[in-house]
């Protein structure tokens, strides 16, 4: 969605709610303004290319961190989102968690993909490098997310296929496969559960992060 989209999507739901407000004697319930706001969000996109109105529609995860609107959850409750989406990880069909590092700082700073304008079947990016540092030589990374910098290093992994790394090596393909498993309400993308990344990309990105020869660890 360009500037202009946003733009009169956010008029169109500062109008409806205010709509709203004028036909209430009373101030609205959070759940009349969360209607009224997915109303608009309905008639404001459209259906082009691979980008189909689903993507509006939330899953029972999201759907309970967005009902929170960022308050924590009950400990009870994220525990069962925790849960329930550890369940959806699917390990490597070959048993190998690890591709090419260098393929895996390609797919990192790759932001493109999942736009309207995109052919079905095209690889996406991971757009890592929108949240996290990734290596020493970044000049411009985002920092929502923790450094990823030394990430394997600093976990002593000095040997990913030696049995002392498995943990973290299963840890970290589960974190990428799905970070809902681990956070519930985390606002990273669910890369394997989504089908973002492919499992060899997924593998490449993995490689980023562990490999001791990669730029990540040194």
């Amino acid at each position: 969605m360009n500037k202009a989209h946003k733009k009169a999507a956010l008029l169109a739901t500062g109008v409806a709610v205010a709509a709203l407000l004028a036909s209430c004697a009373v101030a609205p319930s959070s759940q009349q303004v969360d209607a009224a706001t997915q109303q608009v969000l309905k008639s404001s996109f459209r259906e082009q290319g691979i980008a189909k109105l689903d993507r509006l529609t939330l899953d029972a995860s999201n759907q309970a961190c967005s009902d929170a609107a960022g308050a924590p959850l009950e400990e009870k409750l994220a525990k069962s989102i925790e849960a329930a989406n550890l369940k959806t990880v699917k390990l490597p069909s070959d048993g190998k968690f690890l591709g090419s590092w260098s393929e895996g700082e390609k797919i990192a700073q790759d932001g493109r993909g999942m736009t309207w304008s995109d052919k079905p079947g095209a690889a996406n990016g991971g757009s890592c490098y929108n949240c996290h540092q990734i290596s020493k030589a970044e000049l411009s990374f985002g920092s929502i997310g923790p450094s990823l910098y030394n990430y394997g290093k600093l976990r002593g992994v000095s040997d990913p296929a030696a049995e002392a790394s498995k943990p973290i090596v299963e840890y970290t393909w589960g974190k990428l496969w799905n970070a809902k498993a681990y956070n519930a309400c985390s606002g990273m993308p669910r890369f394997g559960h989504a089908a973002i990344l492919t499992e060899q990309q997924i593998r490449d990105v993995m490689a980023l992060l562990l490999d001791p020869k990669s730029p990540v660890n040194q």
